[in-house]
């Protein structure tokens, strides 16, 4: 069974997370995200993605019980992102067509980082927006590190990544960090609203436009994701991660100190 239901409609490719209950991500979603990037790059018939979740939950980030069953193995976090998030944030910047996200509810971590990489973000009043990875002793990967000060400014940045707690769609729209919010059940007619108006555009203006961006305000993206990794390797090894997952597995709050 998929992870990712495609839906091409009248240009619209519509791509939604069904990972129930809460779309965690694994390697075969990514995977899978990765195919369906790289083809709605290549497909003229394409001319806006939509990105959303089904349920109630956008994204809940990695899969922790994936991350749990490779511990084993001596997995390193660099290699799993250099081979995984990091090229799939890479495609959604530098797919030439428009990228909008329709943040159905939570969203945390990698799925935070995914959704912040998109062009646009329109998300439902219930929505909340999670860092997250400090929950199990980990550090920003996924183009957390660069793409949320840019949106919404370094201290509170640094505030909801230190602190995990989770901003709200009223916060994130009046930051910016959302375009528009709507009522949960309006959300999906107002995304279609919009990414067809988008369909219907000059869409090689807008993969212009989006390389402009790209230069003008996220020319170190692929250096800051690369980074990242190298980082997440660091945290991988030491022993919050440890206790982080621990407390995680113990279902109890973590002992950092």
């Amino acid at each position: 069974m998929a992870n990712i239901l495609s839906d091409l409609q009248s240009g619209v490719l519509t791509l939604t997370l069904e990972r129930p209950p809460v779309n965690a991500i694994d390697l075969k979603t990514i995977t899978e995200l990765q195919s369906a990037f790289n083809a709605a790059a290549r497909n003229k018939s394409v001319r806006c993605v939509v990105l959303t979740g089904s349920g109630a939950t956008f994204c809940a980030g990695h899969n922790v019980t994936e991350m749990l069953a490779a511990r084993g193995e001596e997995i390193s976090y660099r290699a799993h992102l250099q081979a995984t998030y990091n090229p799939l944030i890479l495609q959604i910047r530098q797919i030439e067509k428009p990228v909008v996200a329709a943040i159905n509810g939570p969203v945390a971590g990698a799925g935070l980082g995914i959704a912040l990489a998109c062009d646009l973000r329109l998300a439902a009043d219930c929505a909340r927006f999670t860092v997250g990875f400090s929950g199990i002793g980990l550090t920003l990967d996924s183009g957390v590190s660069l793409l949320l000060p840019v949106l919404i400014g370094l201290g509170r940045a640094t505030e909801f990544a230190f602190t995990n707690t989770a901003i709200s769609a009223e916060q994130a729209l009046e930051w910016g960090l959302v375009n528009r919010l709507f009522p949960a059940a309006e959300l999906k007619s107002g995304t279609a609203a919009l990414a067809a108006s988008l369909a219907a555009g000059p869409t090689g203006a807008f993969g212009l436009a989006k390389r402009s961006f790209n230069r003008a305000v996220l020319p170190n993206l692929e250096e800051a994701l690369d980074y990242e990794a190298h980082m997440q390797e660091v945290a991988s090894k030491g022993t919050e991660h440890r206790e982080g997952v621990a407390a995680f597995l113990e279902k109890r709050p973590p002992k950092f100190g």
